[in-house]
């Protein structure tokens, strides 16, 4: 089974893991999250040059945790696509300078295929069919996962992604960067019915509404009214009230969309990836509404949920152990749907 080096890039982390098959060797994260969150959001350019002062003291420690030499590496890895182009590059030029130098196979991943894999990590048994539900701060899909790189995406939201609500309506409560943790934290002091906001739907041109798609900047705008009205009538904003509702709104929301994907498509199992998988809300609401249906519900553990290089290793060397390598012409691509993630590999 397959050794691989893989870098992760993609936004605001800089990451190295080495991972053996479904095996964590070794796990490096730097986060630059107290360099953004004095901007309130991701400052492309900033991460970027933050990518190029860690990325080479990142792939010694991961060496060094693993205590493996070049010779045990089979292949090196890196994010590729969907991400910050710039981020995305500094992985890119360095794993492919590992592989010209080591003489190793290069792969290029793509990153919402690393957040299903994440699940294979702590659950190394499992295996396709299963339904992904992938949250994160710039995606909110539902796949079906097939196979190896075989994916076929069911539902996915039509505006923000589920993150990008966190990190808005924290901003506009005026909680900081990043807005999911905050959130969460203040809407465990809550009462999640102190408000009653809007779930959105996405109407069918035929009548009716979208299974299994989702949309939430409605529910952001009417937060936003929530707010100026209180204030309009200067009453203070309940803030861990306001927090549990919104939070409440986001959780039914997903949980009611993935229960009647997974029954409908006749698979058990959900695993759950991005950063929004680590939210306890999404967490209570899908393992409760799946233990009443029959259905599997598989979290990453908290380390896994956000972006993070071990996720990736383990999508590679799967890739690698079937044969499947990358040029190292390739490029990096600031958008890539997961259903072309072939096109990436010989």
């Amino acid at each position: 089974m397959a050794t691989v080096l893989a870098i992760e890039t993609s936004c605001d982390e800089t990451a190295v893991a080495i991972v053996n098959n479904r095996l964590l060797r070794s796990s490096i994260i730097a986060s630059q999250i107290p360099v953004h969150s004095r901007y309130g959001g991701v400052v492309p350019e900033v991460a970027s040059r933050q990518h190029l002062e860690t990325i080479n003291e990142a792939i010694a420690q991961a060496m060094e945790q693993a205590q493996l030499d070049w010779g045990e590496i089979d292949g090196i890895a890196a994010t590729c696509a969907p991400g910050l182009v710039g981020a995305l590059l500094v992985g890119l030029t360095a794993a492919k300078t590992l592989a010209m130098l080591h003489n190793k196979p290069f792969l290029g991943v793509h990153h919402l295929e690393g957040h299903i894999y994440a699940t294979y990590l702590s659950e190394p048994k499992l295996e396709p069919p299963f339904l992904s539900l992938l949250v994160s701060g710039g995606h909110t899909s539902l796949i079906y996962v097939n196979d190896c790189g075989d994916y076929k995406t069911l539902g996915e939201t039509r505006d923000d992604a589920a993150g990008e609500a966190f990190d808005k309506v924290a901003r506009l409560l005026q909680l900081g960067y990043p807005g999911g943790p905050i959130i969460d934290r203040l809407a465990q002091q809550g009462n999640p019915q102190a408000f009653s906001l809007p779930e959105g739907k996405v109407s069918l041109p035929s009548g009716g509404y979208h299974p299994y798609d989702a949309s939430f900047s409605g529910l952001k705008t009417a937060v936003l009214r929530l707010v100026q009205q209180l204030e309009k009538q200067q009453q203070p904003v309940p803030v861990k009230d306001v927090a549990a509702s919104f939070q409440d709104t986001v959780a039914r929301s997903l949980t009611k969309r993935a229960i009647a994907c997974a029954l409908n498509y006749g698979l058990d199992t959900i695993a759950v990836g991005g950063g929004v998988a680590a939210n306890s809300g999404l967490r209570q609401h899908l393992q409760t509404a799946a233990a009443a249906h029959n259905l599997r519900v598989l979290f990453p553990p908290l380390k896994f949920c956000t972006d993070n290089a071990a996720m990736i290793g383990c999508a590679a060397a799967d890739h690698l152990n079937r044969g499947h390598t990358s040029p190292l012409t390739l490029s990096v691509q600031s958008r890539l749907g997961l259903t072309d993630v072939m096109q990436l590999y010989h």
